[in-house]
Formats: C-alpha cells, sequence, structure tokens
C-alpha cells in the first residue's frame, strides 16, 4: 500500500508540472483565437473568459493524454536512474505488476477524456458557434475610421469618420463578374434588423466599370444589404444524438474516431511506459522523453492517417494492432531482462 501511494505521489509530482505548462501553452494559442474575433465584433472581458470557458473542455482534451503519458514515462525513468526501481523489482514487483499499479487511474482518466471529447466537446462547440451568432445579430461592428482594409460583407469599406451607427464620407469597393464596382457616399447609417445589417447610403455616386462599359449613378439614397445570421438555426439536443445523426449522414465521422482514439492513446501504450520507463542507468542512457516524443507523434499519424480512411473501423483495428505492436516490443526488450 505505502508502495502504491509512493509511485502515485511520484507521478503526480510529474504530471502537474508538465500539463500545467502545456495548458497554458494550448491556453495562450486558443486565447488568441478568441481575440481575434474582436476584430469582427465586440467583446468585453465577461464575454472574452466565456468564450474561454467553452474551448477548455477542448484545452483538457488536447493535453490530457500526452502529459499523461510523458508523466508515467517520465516517472519511471526516474525511479529506474535513480535506482529506485531495481530495488522496488527485487521485492518481487516485476514491471506487469507495476503497471497493475498505474492501470486504474490510468483507465479512469481515458474514461474522463472520452465523456469530455465524446459527451462536452459537442456541446460546448454548438455554445460557441451560437454564442457567436448571436454577437453577430447584435452586432456593434468595429469598422474604424481611416483603417483600410475592414470588409463589410463582400464590400471592402473605408471611412473617414464615425459617430456611434453614423458613418461620414464612406467607400466601398467590390469585384464581382469581371466587374469593378466602386462607391462612395457623404454619410450612411447602419442598420441591424433580427442579423440583417443593410447600410443607408445617402447623397453618393456609384460607379460599375468593366472591359468595354463604364457607368456612373448618383442617387440620393442606396440600401447595401448583408445578411450575418444564419438562415437555418443548428438545433441540439444532446450528444448521443449528434452523433448518431452525423453517423447517419455520414458526417463528420473522422472526427468522431479522433475523438475516441485519442483519450484511449494512455491506457492503449502502458507496455511503452514500462517499454521506456525501465533501463539500466550503468549499461543504457536515458532515452525515455525522446522515445515517447516519437511513440505520440507516430500514435496521431496513425489515427489521423489510418482513420481518415477507414472511418468507425478504425475504432477496433487501431486498438488491437497498437496493443500487439508495444507488447511485442515490451516482450523483446523489458520481459527479458526483468
Amino acid at each position: 500500500m505505502k508502495l502504491k501511494q509512493y509511485l502515485h505521489s511520484q507521478l503526480a509530482i510529474t504530471f502537474f508540472p508538465i500539463f500545467l505548462a502545456l495548458f497554458f501553452i494550448t491556453s495562450v494559442v486558443f486565447l488568441v483565437k478568441i481575440a481575434a474575433l474582436t476584430s469582427i465584433i465586440t467583446l468585453n472581458f465577461f464575454e472574452l473568459f466565456k468564450l474561454f470557458t467553452y474551448v477548455l473542455p477542448q484545452i483538457i482534451f488536447y493535453t490530457m493524454p500526452i502529459t499523461f503519458f510523458l508523466s508515467l514515462v517520465i516517472t519511471l525513468a526516474k525511479l529506474a536512474s535513480e535506482y529506485e526501481l531495481t530495488v522496488i523489482t527485487s521485492f518481487g514487483l516485476n514491471p506487469i505488476k507495476i503497471l497493475k499499479i498505474f492501470m486504474p487511474v490510468t483507465l479512469l482518466l481515458s474514461v474522463m477524456l472520452l465523456v469530455i471529447s465524446v459527451g462536452l466537446i459537442p456541446k460546448t462547440k454548438f455554445l460557441t458557434k451560437q454564442f457567436l451568432d448571436k454577437k453577430k445579430v447584435e452586432a456593434n461592428f468595429n469598422i474604424k475610421p481611416s483603417e483600410f482594409g475592414q470588409k463589410f460583407g463582400d464590400w471592402l469599406i473605408y471611412i473617414n469618420a464615425k459617430d456611434d451607427k453614423v458613418y461620414d464620407e464612406i467607400k466601398l469597393f467590390k469585384t464581382e463578374d469581371k466587374k469593378d464596382q466602386f462607391i462612395v457616399s457623404q454619410t450612411a447609417v447602419l442598420n441591424n434588423d433580427k442579423g440583417s445589417l443593410s447600410f443607408k447610403l445617402s447623397d453618393g455616386k456609384a460607379f460599375i466599370i468593366d472591359d468595354k462599359e463604364f457607368n456612373q449613378i448618383d442617387f440620393k439614397s442606396m440600401y447595401i444589404n448583408d445578411s450575418i445570421s444564419d438562415t437555418k438555426m443548428d438545433i441540439f439536443t444532446n450528444s448521443y444524438e449528434y452523433w448518431k445523426n452525423n453517423i447517419q449522414k455520414n458526417i463528420d465521422i473522422d472526427d468522431l474516431t479522433f475523438f475516441i482514439l485519442t483519450p484511449l492513446f494512455p491506457i492503449l501504450s502502458l507496455f511503452l511506459v514500462i517499454t521506456f520507463g525501465y533501463f539500466n542507468p550503468r549499461y543504457e542512457k536515458n532515452r525515455a522523453i525522446f522515445y515517447s516524443l516519437i511513440s505520440i507523434v507516430l500514435y496521431y499519424v496513425v489515427i489521423k492517417l489510418i482513420g481518415n480512411k477507414i472511418l468507425l473501423h478504425a475504432l477496433y483495428i487501431i486498438p488491437i494492432f497498437w496493443l500487439i505492436g508495444t507488447y511485442i516490443l515490451y516482450y523483446k526488450t523489458v520481459k527479458k531482462e526483468y
């Protein structure tokens, strides 16, 4: 019992620093993506935090399997380099028995990650899309004065001044069907009617230019519309119905296989843990991290390349072959020595 607690404590000491580091790096990447939305719609701090909570399951999903596997390998490699594994083995605990000590917590982690990937991530993605659609409907678009490269629908837009939803000296440009369309207007008002944005332009000119003609239209008022709300709203009941409908329609099956096989990585790779973690520090160098990184890359490449081709069949083919392959590697290396 004390040995079991000791091994778990050593795993915790290794796991949390690695997890926090990867969690922080991944969080920064997602925060940058969220912050990029502020160039399109206005978000306050609370709304940014709300969007971040929606991506938390994805952050955990991407970081936890890798972190836990690396932590297991590093924990055993550290014990081996300090000759503690040699002492533990002399007391009758062979690699398989040590593997059984880590198996319950590994299995629990894989089940938790499955709930997150298959259950929570589709729901949070839906909530994110719903939230952004709502913000777009209520949008106060950040069309800023004297800045180039801004867009209103298909139109490039430039404004000289802005007062709430009233814009001065508007210039709009669009290329469509080999025709250049250019509009200038003295003033414009932005209207939002349940997601249908429109500019009401006043006192301006419109130019339509192609290879053969140059047309000019003078106008007192003109409307330019841009619908930013989906005409068909998605409905999300629960994750089970979501995946059931996707399977029936043969949509995003590759995502389903990836969401299932990724959480299984720690439990399917336990033989690799003892293969990489066990070594004799007198005669061998500690290459546990190097081998672990190679196996992580290999597993993710396999589930993406093969999983995208054989789809649902990957859910049993890849785990079977991965387990057989890792056991053979364990049998030909560590099992002979211990």
